[in-house]
């Protein structure tokens, strides 16, 4: 927790300046007076761009348990990696454009739409360069990364940069699914200007030089630009400023080191709760996240068994195990599997143990206070998922309340690690599988030693094949916003999710059952809601 010296605007600024892209085909725009303010002084626009902050900690990192929350977790979890227990099922019968979750969608254009309204202003209103640069940069960056998201998720989308006003809102517009080719050179645009006029140095709550050129490598790389990519991704590593830290630091309870490019600010201090909202009224839900310091997130519980319910006269609620939690989703036996449990320090750092005799009777009065809990096993042998199953550790939450799954902990969502990998994706393409193996051993090392800096050799890989590749991105990068586009970008997502992806609604082993991923599926559906609103053009949803 600490105070953010870049604050987001206040939930009425923000109700008064955004409007959801669902919204502005349907509706007018309500206070004229707001968005004039806005978008007519620099101090407004500041203003405006710190509200952009604000939106995409809700897109990224939504509070509470709704549909916006299962649109991150889709992305997390629904991978060749992952376990699903309960709550939504992936590629079930809900993954349609009517039933499947339009969060996403629908917040990526609103934000793009006032990322738009700042970039339009910024150019005409009188300002300083510095401030201009300034303003244009962030509401830049951000813009290039929805339509990367877009682009990524959904395959076919829509290009629009004229921002909504009360004068244009009726106008007639043609809505059509934009090329590959306009697609990404209104990206790479947005990212290269960015990347000229951000700072390099990074401050709390703001994008830095680092974070455009990591998107920017990463949408080369969906360009197969390798030469590109890898000029992207050198920079950041060889930057000065960002460095991998100790394992153990990783995913501690400071997110905010050398490795994060970007880390989400949350506080409870000054942060909100969902459970004081009203979610039926439009103009109370999401109040929590508009707050200054966020709103109160369930990510770490969704990943999460409940130790607790095993034996109520063993184990109560606690924080070191967890707290209470959600179980909806784990890491899967595939997953398990891939790592050399006795040497590679991953295993024990971003996941909690598996061993029950590492967890200790914690109900006072027990005469057996202290000693290891009873064997799951013996118990459940076919298994309690919702109680005991492997579990992310990655967003261990110390300092929330253990009979609570809400957490105010910052959120690392780009980090240095993801870099590393990449370029040594983009250097083998480039023929040079040196410099490949170099960067990919760096995070090996530190994995199976803990220190970034160990130069051993000992576990480095020899050769730099696919396979090796994907298995150390996995062990690296599990259940972070990475594999689900890795794999679909690789042309390997669908078999890869059918080989490996599990489902348990009974939350036993013999009640496994493999979900059938759909080729269509490798593109989200975009909601019929909007389908409709656009008139249903070519395009969109093929395949549903």
């Amino acid at each position: 927790m600490k105070n953010i010296k870049f604050l987001f605007v206040l939930a009425l600024l923000l109700s008064l300046g955004l409007t959801s892209c669902e919204q502005f085909l349907e509706e007018d725009v309500k206070d004229q007076i707001a968005t004039e303010y806005i978008y007519s002084s620099p101090a407004g626009l500041e203003g405006g761009v710190n509200a952009l902050y604000n939106q995409m900690r809700h897109y990224n990192l939504p509070s509470g348990d709704n549909n916006d929350l299962w649109g991150n977790v889709f992305f997390l979890a629904a991978t060749d990696l992952g376990l699903h227990r309960t709550w939504n099922t992936p590629y079930g019968s809900t993954h349609n454009p009517t039933s499947f979750t339009p969060s996403k969608w629908n917040q990526a254009y609103k934000i793009i739409d006032r990322c738009s309204a700042i970039i339009t202003a910024a150019r005409t209103i009188p300002m300083d360069d510095a401030t201009k640069k300034s303003v244009l940069s962030q509401a830049r960056v951000i813009r290039g990364e929805l339509y990367l998201d877009l682009k990524q998720m959904y395959g076919g989308i829509l290009i629009d940069t004229i921002a909504t006003t009360p004068e244009n809102i009726n106008d007639p517009v043609e809505y059509k699914a934009a090329s590959d080719a306009d697609v990404y050179k209104l990206i790479n645009g947005d990212l290269d200007y960015a990347i000229a006029n951000l700072p390099a140095k990074p401050e709390l709550g703001r994008y830095s030089q680092a974070v455009a050129r990591h998107i920017r490598g990463k949408s080369a790389l969906w360009q197969k630009d390798y030469a590109g990519a890898a000029t992207q991704f050198d920079a950041i590593i060889n930057d000065g400023i960002h460095a991998l830290v100790p394992l153990a630091e990783v995913w501690g309870q400071n997110a905010n080191h050398a490795e994060s490019l970007f880390t989400y600010q949350k506080d409870q201090l000054t942060g909100g709760n969902t459970s004081q909202e009203n979610l039926s009224d439009p103009n109370n839900k999401y109040r929590a996240d508009n707050q200054t310091g966020g709103g109160n997130s369930w990510l770490g519980s969704v990943f999460t068994n409940r130790t607790y319910e095993l034996d109520s006269k063993e184990l109560i609620q606690e924080v070191a195990y967890g707290g209470q939690s959600l179980g909806w989703f784990y890491p899967n036996d595939y997953l398990y599997k891939l790592y050399d449990q006795t040497n590679d320090l991953r295993f024990k750092t971003y996941y909690y143990s598996d061993n029950y005799l590492d967890y200790k009777i914690n109900v006072p009065g027990n005469p057996n206070f202290g000693k290891s809990i009873s064997n799951p096993k013996i118990k459940y042998p076919d298994g309690n998922y919702r109680a005991w199953h492997w579990s992310l550790k990655k967003y261990h939450d110390t300092e929330k309340l253990p009979n609570s799954s809400d957490s105010w902990k910052d959120y690392m969502y780009y980090r240095l690690a993801e870099t590393y990998l990449l370029a040594s994706e983009a250097y083998h393409n480039l023929g040079n599988d040196g410099k490949a193996l170099e960067y990919l051993n760096k995070v090996r090392r530190r994995g199976y030693t803990g220190d970034p800096a160990n130069t051993a050799t000992t576990f480095d890989l020899k050769a730099w094949t696919l396979n090796d590749y994907l298995d150390e991105s996995a062990r690296e990068l599990a259940f972070e916003n990475n594999r689900w586009f890795l794999l679909k970008r690789l042309g390997l997502l669908v078999e890869r999710q059918n080989l490996y992806f599990r489902s348990s609604p009974t939350g036993t082993v013999s009640g496994e059952i493999h979900l059938d991923m759909k080729p269509y599926m490798v593109n989200m559906p975009v909601p019929q809601s909007q389908i409709d609103k656009m008139g249903n053009p070519p395009g969109f949803n093929v395949g549903y």
